[in-house]
This record gives structure tokens, C-alpha cells and sequence, in this order.
């Protein structure tokens, strides 16, 4: 090395330890490797909150020339960056990406999908709400009495005490305004949050000069209150957008923390999943999960594929049977050969198609947020204008401060703010009275948008729950057979069958569970089996009836037939109905499914749904909704399992049952408690409502800056006025999103203009 690359070496390592950065190797080997020299790094950025703070990371990180693209999203608080291995033949130092962040005046880390951090910000956000309403009421108290007509030396008293009161309150309350504030300044650049500050301490250094000065004016209880309400919006702002983060973090707990590898010596090794490589023998046992994707070498077993096809019933895997990492092991020891790492593998993929939807929906940023570039310039220019204007013209500066003063205070975004955030609480209260949780504010906004209504089928247009469709045509000892012995079995059609009859499993003996294949057991007249064909008739070649829509078990004695039952998946109560009055109101309906052809279309028919796609993989749901929206449809998906998380959280807007996985629920917008499907109905009908109030508080805000703006910059509202119609147009938002709860059970959807033609024809 020359000396002249050492030294660079050694001011970078100077440089690295300076700002606390990872070396450049931890970046590199924590990044993913794409397609055409590119590589992809995922840092956590926790101060982002804002469109303005999307703005700066993305506009400073896509400046460098080794980004190719960088992408923040919102809800999770996370910077993807896709960036050029080499550039002119040297090779990237990904730490420049890290810096360039800081530069732009945030803090990052690597991101873990893993790490379960206690969300410290949302507890700090509610401590500052509570003290900041506690002390605006306790100045409110003192105002009344100053307004009253309280005397000099009373008044001054009072004056004091709330000086005392909100000087406290504006740092600690106030410092999520002022950090933010003081971060963007000193990085040369404005954001919303410093003419919040600026508004804040202007008002109470003016106060309480009016204090020492005896003066008979002080808008302590002005600043205060700002305060209040502009941390309201924060909050819940930042409630909402957690609800819409905890989805992946709940996938990477599905995921083994590790596994028993088997070295090459032939002993056994447990290893963390993050040090799994593709090649390693993994030994698996009966109850874990599968860590990586990995190939079967040794054993057979029953296998739990819901995470891939949504389907509650096992398949038997057997070796040569590649199994997607977080699939489950039911019944039997495997051994298998992983073909993938841990980031390249099924959850993997899984996980970056849902964090790719969620930065699609991070598009939908309310207008507040869209608007944040010109904001702050465009509130100090004024309150500017107007110092230099009244100053000029009359020579009075404490008249222009004031005036000033009151130009900030009254162009402070609290109606603006509140517009969406208070309809949408309001609207989730009236939502969860009805058994429907909403778990993203903004999705009322996209449900209101939808136009197609995408199912899938187990678990959601049905029960996940086999039912015995053919007892009539079994004998009733053969039934009460079977039922003997489900009752050594915990597979799903076994449950059944034990609920079906009073079954004796002490008739039994030498009853073993064979993995993959059903349970034998024997008594006095032979052996009986109850299984798949080919495991209850012995190696029989008839196989099960693939135009059935249902599933079958075989039970034999000394490898005769002696019943087959046939199971079917309920649906729900209402789905026809459901489905029938959305039909009627205009929308497409269509099923996405994982499951068999003939289930598929079996029950596609019996709901009149005319488009249905069968046997898809979870990338396949995520193609047929992207389809959809080529084609300018705005979806609604409802599912339930793991395998349709990526399709939750790529549609338009989505919904999940109670009974979903945790996975599937937290990728959902809303989650509804009751099995009815109307549920569906009812969260169209009452987001379409809140998108009407929202849109009215958006007129509202902007005509109350038409209206109080010009009085402001006019002279004829002072600070303490000001603050009175900034809290009067939050209140009078506040009392409109309140119409939503009094609207009893008249919300019927609106007659809705016909959506325009499915275009994917319904499958034959």
C-alpha cells in the first residue's frame, strides 16, 4: 500500500470512529446483492415523521453517484438504497451513504426486521401530550380571571405564575418541535416544525416581557395551547403509522431464531439462521419450523404449507421435496440440505414484498405533508413582511413583533393537522363498535378509492375448518371406527372425524402415527387404517378425485375399503350475500387462491364470483393485483394467511379476519372480529363517509387562513386572538369529525358509479 492510500485508509478509519459508523465490510456483507452490479442496504432512520423528511434523505442520497435509487418509507421509518458495487472501477464505500444521511441531519443504523426495540418516541410523544393539556388548563384557569379585569398586582401575580407554569412545559413538551427544528437549521434547510418553534419561543419571550414591564397582555396560555394541539396531531399521526411498521417485525419472529446443523465429523452443531449457508445439513425435528429453503434428504413427514399456500391442510414431504423456509414440520425428523442463506430465503422474499408495497403507500401522504417544502418559507416571508411593514410604517417595533407574532401563531397547521387524523380516530371508534379494527389511518382513504374486491379463499370466504360433507352415505361402525382412530391423531381431518362420532380408540392397540400417510392401529379382526389412499390400500394406485372440491381420508381394514370420507370447508354464513351486495353496488369480485383448481372453481360457482386464479404462490397473488392495477382498478384483498401478507400489503387497501395469522392480521388495514363478511361492507360505507368529513376539514383549514390570515397580518389579531382562532378552527375540525359517530346505523354506501370492466377474463 502506498503511503498516500495508507493515509486515506487511516483518515477514513479516523473519520468512521468520529461519527460512530459501522466499518465499511459490516455495511457491505448486511447489504443484498442484486442484479447488474447493484447492491441494497436497509438502515433504520428513526427521525423521519414528515413528507419534508422524505424530501431531504431521498433528494441528498440519489446526489451521490454511486446511489442508483433510494426509497424511504414512512411507516416503517426505513431508507432502502440500492447502490453500484463499483463505480470507474473502484469500489463503493457504502459508509458515504451512512454520512450523507447524518449530513442531511438524521441518525441511522443498520435495520434488523428482528429487533424488538420498545417504541420509546410514541411514550415520549404521550408524556409531552399530558403534561402540555395538564399546564394549558391550569393557564387557561389563571387567563379567565386576568380577563375578568383582575387588578395590577393580582394580574402580575397571575402573569408570573404562568411564565412559571409554561416555561417548563414549552422545553419539555415543546423539544420534539425544537430538536427537529434545530436539526434542520443547522443543516441550512427548513422544515415544518421551525416556524412551530420559532412561534412557540417568540411568544413566550414577548410575554414575559410584558410580564417584567407590567404589561396588561401575556400569551402564555397562547403558546401553550399551540402546543397542545399541535402534539394531538403528532401523536396520533405516530400511533397510526406504528400500527402500519409492526407487520414485518411479526413475519422475522416467525422465522427460527436458529438450527441443529450436521458437521461434517457427523456431529451436531446449533447454529444462529443469520450463519446458515446454502449446502449445511440441518436436522430438523417434529414441531420446528424450516429456518432456510432448503431440499429433503432423509425422513417423510406431514408438512404445514399455510405460510406458502394458505391451505390448513398438511401435504406429506418426503426427500427431494423443497421446503420454503418458516414452512412447518408436523410429524416426523427431517433431514435436509439449506439451498439458500437466510436473506435470500422464502420469509426473505416474503418480507421485502411487503416493505416494497408499504413504500408504494407511502406515496399517500396527506396534503399537509405534500406541502411542507413551501410551508415553512412561505409562513416566515409573511410573519417577515409584516415585522418590516408595521415597523417601517409606524416606527413601532413592539407593535410589529407582535404582529409578527401573531402571523406565526395563526398560520400554525393545527386544523390542518387534525383534519385527517381526528376522522380517522373518530372513525375507527365507530368501526371497532362494530367489530372491525383499523390498523392504518390512511386505508380509509384507499378503501373509499376501491373498486375491486379480491378474496382468498381458506379462512376468508370460508372457515378453515374441514366439515364432514358425506356422513349420511358412511355406516355408522365404520364411522365410529374412524373416529377411534382420529383420536390418536391431531391432524385437521382426524379432529373432524374424532368430533363426528363417538369413536372407542381403547378397541385399538399398536396404534403408531405413520408421518405423511395416517394412522393404523390394530384389534380383533385385523389391521385398520385411516389415511390417504395409497397408505390405506396398501400401495393401491387409486389415487384421490382431483375434480372433487373437496379433500378425502380413507379408511380400510387389512387393506380393503371400508369408507371414504369426504371433506369440504364451510364457507361463511353470508359470503354469498356479501358478495352479492357488493356486485350490486358496483364492485368486482374475483377469488385468489393457493388451493386446488376444482375447490377453487367449486366454490367460485356456489358465491356467482366469475374471476378466480388458482394454485398461486404468494409472489403470484402479488402479480394478479398488480395486473389489476395496471389496469387502473384500485383493490381491496381480503386474506388471512402468511402466504397472502405480501398481497395485503401490495393491494390498494386490505382486510384480514380475526382468525388470520398474526402475520396476515398486522399486514392488514383492517381486521374485522365477527365472521360476517358484511364487515367489508360496513368499513366501505363508513371510510367513504370519513373521506367526505376529511375533505370538509381540509375547506375548513383553508378557509379559516383565508379568513384570519389577512386580520392577522392587518393588526387586528393579537397573539392571544391569534391563538384563540387556531384553537377555534382545531375545535370546530374536531366537532365535524365527530358527525361520524352520530350518524347512528343510516350509513348506506352512496349509489357508486359502476366500476369500469374487469379485464382479466374469468378463468375457464
Amino acid at each position: 500500500m502506498s503511503c498516500c492510500a495508507a493515509g486515506t485508509e487511516g483518515a477514513l478509519d479516523a473519520e468512521r470512529a468520529a461519527h460512530d459508523l459501522p466499518p465499511t465490510d459490516e455495511l457491505w456483507i448486511a447489504s443484498r446483492t442484486l442484479d447488474g452490479g447493484l447492491r441494497q442496504t436497509d438502515l433504520a432512520v428513526p427521525g423521519v415523521h414528515c413528507g419534508a423528511c422524505i424530501v431531504s434523505i431521498e433528494k441528498a442520497l440519489n446526489a451521490l453517484p454511486e446511489v442508483h435509487h433510494a426509497r424511504v418509507n414512512l411507516s416503517t421509518r426505513r431508507v432502502s438504497c440500492v447502490w453500484r458495487e463499483e463505480i470507474d472501477g473502484v469500489r463503493t464505500d457504502p459508509t458515504r451513504i451512512v454520512r450523507t444521511i447524518e449530513d442531511a441531519g438524521y441518525e441511522s443504523h443498520l435495520f434488523s426486521a428482528a429487533e424488538e426495540a420498545g417504541d420509546s418516541e410514541q411514550k415520549a410523544l404521550i408524556k409531552a401530550l399530558a403534561v402540555a393539556g395538564f399546564a394549558a388548563m391550569n393557564i387557561m384557569l389563571l387567563s379567565v380571571s386576568v380577563w375578568s379585569g383582575a387588578e395590577a398586582a393580582t394580574r402580575d401575580l397571575f402573569h408570573w405564575i404562568s411564565a412559571m407554569i409554561a416555561g417548563p412545559t414549552l422545553i419539555y413538551s415543546g423539544r420534539t418541535f425544537y430538536s427537529s427544528a434545530f436539526r434542520a437549521l443547522s443543516r441550512g434547510r427548513m422544515n415544518m416544525d421551525v416556524p412551530i418553534a420559532l412561534a412557540i419561543t417568540l411568544s413566550y419571550i414577548m410575554s414575559l416581557y410584558e410580564t417584567i414591564h407590567h404589561g396588561e397582555r401575556a400569551y402564555f396560555d397562547a403558546g401553550v395551547s399551540l402546543l397542545f394541539f399541535l402534539l394531538i396531531g403528532r401523536t396520533l399521526d405516530h400511533i397510526m403509522r406504528d400500527r402500519a411498521r409492526s407487520a414485518i417485525t411479526g413475519l422475522a419472529r416467525l422465522s427460527p431464531r436458529g438450527a441443529t446443523v450436521l458437521t461434517e465429523g457427523g456431529g451436531q452443531e446449533y447454529r444462529k439462521a443469520d450463519e446458515l449457508k446454502a449446502g449445511d445439513r440441518l436436522l430438523i425435528a417434529a414441531g420446528e419450523r424450516i429456518p432456510v429453503d432448503a431440499l429433503i434428504l432423509n425422513g417423510s413427514s406431514d408438512i404445514d404449507l399455510s405460510i406458502v399456500n394458505g391451505e390448513s391442510t398438511p401435504v406429506t414431504a418426503g426427500p427431494g421435496r423443497l421446503l420454503q423456509a418458516g414452512t412447518l414440520n408436523l410429524t416426523g425428523a427431517l433431514t435436509v440440505e439449506a439451498t439458500a442463506a437466510v436473506k435470500d430465503s422464502f420469509i426473505a422474499e416474503v418480507m421485502r414484498l411487503m416493505e416494497a408495497a408499504e413504500g408504494g403507500k407511502a406515496r399517500y401522504r396527506r396534503i399537509a405533508d405534500r406541502a411542507a417544502e413551501i410551508y415553512a418559507p412561505a409562513v416566515h416571508l409573511l410573519a417577515l413582511a409584516a415585522f418590516l411593514f408595521w415597523g417601517l410604517y409606524d416606527g413601532d417595533w413592539r407593535h410589529a413583533i407582535t404582529i409578527a407574532i401573531a402571523v406565526l401563531i395563526i398560520t400554525c397547521p393545527c386544523a390542518l393537522g387534525l383534519a385527517v387524523p381526528v376522522v380517522q380516530v373518530v372513525a375507527a371508534g365507530r368501526l371497532f363498535a362494530s367489530g372491525i379494527m383499523v390498523k392504518d389511518g390512511s386505508a380509509m382513504e384507499r378503501l373509499a378509492e376501491a373498486d375491486t374486491v379480491l378474496f382468498d379463499k381458506t379462512g376468508t370466504l370460508t372457515l378453515g375448518k374441514p366439515r364432514l360433507i358425506n356422513r349420511g352415505e358412511v355406516d355408522q361402525a365404520a364411522l365410529e371406527a374412524a373416529a377411534g382412530l382420529a383420536a390418536y391423531s391431531r391432524h385437521p381431518l382426524s379432529l373432524t372425524l374424532k368430533d363426528a362420532a363417538a369413536g372407542d380408540a381403547n378397541r385399538f392397540s399398536d396404534v403408531q402415527e405413520i408421518a405423511g400417510s395416517g394412522v393404523e392401529g390394530r384389534d380383533g379382526t385385523g389391521v385398520w387404517r385411516l389415511g390417504n389412499r395409497a397408505f390405506a390400500l396398501e400401495g393401491s394406485e387409486l389415487a384421490d378425485d382431483d375434480n372433487s372440491t373437496g379433500t378425502e381420508t380413507v379408511l380400510s381394514r387389512n387393506g380393503q375399503m371400508v369408507a371414504v370420507f369426504r371433506f369440504e370447508d364451510q364457507p361463511r354464513r353470508d359470503a354469498q350475500a356479501a358478495i352479492a351486495r357488493l356486485t350490486a353496488r358496483g364492485f368486482k369480485t374475483g377469488i385468489l387462491s393457493g388451493d386446488r383448481e376444482a375447490a377453487v372453481a367449486g366454490l367460485a360457482a356456489r358465491l356467482g364470483i366469475r374471476f378466480w386464479r388458482s394454485g398461486l404462490t404468494p409472489k403470484g397473488k402479488v402479480d394478479e393485483i398488480a395486473a389489476a392495477a395496471e389496469h387502473q382498478h384500485h383493490v381491496l384483498m381480503v386474506g388471512d394467511g402468511i402466504n397472502d401478507a405480501p398481497a395485503l400489503a401490495r393491494a390498494h387497501v386490505s382486510m384480514a379476519p380475526a382468525t388470520a395469522s398474526d402475520v396476515g392480521r398486522q399486514a392488514a388495514d383492517f381486521v374485522f372480529l365477527h365472521e360476517s363478511l358484511s364487515a367489508v361492507i360496513l368499513a366501505i360505507e363508513v371510510s367513504r363517509r370519513s373521506g367526505r368529513l376529511i375533505r370538509q376539514n381540509f375547506a375548513m383549514a383553508v378557509g379559516y387562513n383565508v379568513v384570519f390570515v389577512p386580520l392577522a397580518l392587518a393588526g387586528f389579531a393579537s397573539p392571544l386572538v391569534a391563538a384563540v382562532a387556531m384553537s377555534s378552527s382545531s375545535i370546530i375540525v374536531v366537532l365535524n369529525a365527530l358527525r361520524l359517530s352520530l350518524g347512528g346505523k343510516k350509513n348506506l354506501l352512496d349509489n357508486t358509479n359502476p366500476a369500469s370492466t374487469f379485464t382479466m377474463a374469468p378463468a375457464e
